[in-house]
């Protein structure tokens, strides 16, 4: 009987270590400033607003949404970021560009979304790290971060804190590609969350062949197996 309580005593403090281990897990722990600053360099030289994303306004974006990063064991929480850092390198070109190219010619208006109205005068065409587009993404987006970005959607390009809040708003609770990583659906389940009727239909195979070359690579940097299932 002694034998089995120590047993279970061992095991007991096993499984609050990995607990605590896994709790004590931080974004900033993960992603230092030398990992982010490997993917802005990438970015041409000619980026006119190269220097508008930056480490502390991402941590700070991070650190505002509870279980980014953080979910489940280490492995988990690098898997997630390598993600998020992979579609960012796509949709941004290395964080080079905070504007969608040629988004201020759309409109991205949907006016059957009469919960998120469009205002007159503004447009919802792609900013950030994510490219948030359309009003009934800005619409919530701002209601959760805190502030109108349907009157003032232009804030995304504006504020770097505000701009890498919308990435990790619309990964947490838009898309749920947050519990694509978690639950072992694999990166693959990212891009059907991201941009899944346009790169997962056969058409854009050399987005997705990228998409991934880039998650692999922040895997390997983050010392993180990719796991399976990569492609859409």
């Amino acid at each position: 009987m002694e034998s089995e309580r120590k047993a279970m005593l061992i095991l007991a403090v096993g499984i609050a270590l990995l607990f605590e281990s896994v709790s004590a897990q931080s974004v900033s722990s993960i992603i230092s400033k030398y990992f982010f600053n490997t993917i802005l360099n990438a970015a041409d030289s000619s980026c006119a607003v190269k220097n508008f994303y930056a480490y502390d306004a991402f941590i700070q974006a991070a650190n505002a949404y509870s279980g980014f990063g953080t979910t489940g064991t280490s492995d988990d929480g690098k898997r997630e970021l390598a993600a998020f850092f992979a579609h960012v390198t796509q949709e941004t070109a290395s964080l080079c560009y905070i504007e969608e190219i040629d988004g201020a010619k759309k409109a991205f208006y949907d006016e059957s979304s009469t919960q998120y109205p469009c205002v007159a005068g503004k447009t919802y065409f792609g900013r950030g790290p994510f490219l948030l587009t359309w009003n009934f993404n800005y619409g919530p987006a701002g209601n959760d971060i805190g502030f109108d970005a349907l009157s003032y959607p232009e804030k995304v390009a504006q504020d770097a804190t505000i701009s890498f809040k919308t990435a990790v708003w619309f990964r947490m609770k838009q898309r749920n590609c947050h519990s694509a990583i978690t639950s072992g659906q694999g990166f693959g389940a990212t891009i059907q969350a991201v941009s899944g009727a346009i790169e997962c239909t056969g058409r854009s195979p050399d987005i997705v062949n990228t998409r991934i070359k880039y998650y692999k690579n922040y895997c390997l940097k983050l010392g993180v197996d990719p796991g399976s299932n990569l492609s859409c």
